[in-house]
């Protein structure tokens, strides 16, 4: 059995394809974008989570534009 086969079997096993057509999936897409954001809120990888470095980052773009400007 080729891989693509598995995947349209697996596929064919989540409930309301008549209904819903393609869009079945839509609640598993929002669940994994839950999940992906708490991981970047609240997991550290070494000292900072994703949103420590953003939030650095961005303090540091606006510093270089004031000190541009002559602020």
């Amino acid at each position: 059995m080729l891989v693509s086969e598995r995947v349209k079997r697996l596929l064919q096993l989540v409930p309301g394809q008549r209904r819903f057509g393609f869009y079945r999936f839509l609640p598993f897409f929002f669940v994994l974008g839950g999940a992906m954001e708490w991981f970047m809120i609240n997991v550290r990888l070494g000292k900072e989570t994703f949103y420590d470095v953003y939030r650095r980052k961005r303090s540091e773009r606006l510093y270089e534009e004031k000190m541009e400007k002559g602020e």
